[in-house]
């Protein structure tokens, strides 16, 4: 479904494809005051001394190149960062790509940027200051995203902390469905294994069965719940002693009553 997904299920975020948490950044400038184009201070980019290195006067300039008039002087607005990912860096909205670099920039929402963060997180990734270098780099975690396991849990993790509105903890299970379908299909942790669709599988039970919304603990444990799904499809590795957040055992249970997923009878004589 992908962002294009995001912008349809949620007509009523507004006409860009990013959440409506980013409202205010907008208005910020409500005054119609413009902001400075170029960004002259150093408190972002300095050395101790006060004297810019030369990879943090790239990136401040690239950052300072992305933002419109209307941005705040140390943040991407929505438009703006749409633009960034789109049109700069190729990302394709239909999956995963974009929270590769809402990752990379640790973006604090969906549909912003900070200076702080482009500039440290592109230095982080060995110094890429142009939009050709950016591009690639995101293109080659793209690449590996399923399978590196670190790479794609701090994806995930980070996009349940873009996606909250800042003084809550927790989305709306609307919002998190959209979010789990793009992040557990390709180019990302394609969920499903022997023969079981477990990404179907859990946004049927969480539609019909779950009223709530979605917190940090429960969209964390999905992941460690999809790990282990992956490698073992007869849900074996589940027990009621176990740990897992109670919405996780009633879904087994339903898996195993509604869809007849049986766990493997272990050999007791081996």
């Amino acid at each position: 479904m992908g962002w294009k997904g995001i912008k349809n299920v949620l007509p009523s975020k507004g006409s860009s494809l990013w959440s409506s948490k980013s409202k205010s950044l907008r208005t910020r400038n409500d005054d119609g005051e413009k902001q400075p184009k170029e960004y002259y201070g150093n408190s972002h980019a300095g050395s101790e001394a006060g004297t810019p290195s030369p990879i943090d006067a790239e990136l401040n300039k690239l950052f300072d190149s992305l933002r419109s008039n209307v941005d705040p002087v140390d943040s991407l607005g929505v438009d703006s960062t749409s633009a960034y990912l789109v049109e700069k860096l190729g990302v394709n909205i239909e999956n995963a790509e974009p929270f590769i670099v809402m990752e990379i920039v640790q973006a604090p929402a969906i549909g912003s940027i900070t200076r702080k963060g482009f500039v440290d997180g592109w230095k982080n990734q060995n110094g890429v200051s142009t939009i050709h270098e950016q591009a690639s780099r995101v293109k080659a975690l793209s690449s590996t995203l399923a399978h590196d396991r670190s790479l794609f849990k701090r994806v995930y993790r980070h996009t349940f902390l873009a996606a909250k509105e800042q003084d809550q903890k927790a989305i709306s299970l609307e919002y998190a469905l959209i979010y789990w379908e793009t992040l557990f299909t390709n180019p990302g942790l394609a969920w499903s294994s022997s023969g079981h669709d477990w990404l179907s599988l859990w946004k049927e039970y969480l539609t019909a069965n779950w009223t709530r919304s979605i917190n940090k603990d429960m969209w964390n444990q999905t992941l460690e719940f999809a790990y282990k799904t992956l490698e073992d499809g007869s849900l074996s590795f589940w027990s009621e002693d176990g740990a897992w957040p109670s919405v996780i055992d009633d879904f087994v249970s339903w898996c195993r009553e509604s869809k007849g997923i049986k766990a493997e009878q272990m050999d007791m004589d081996a």
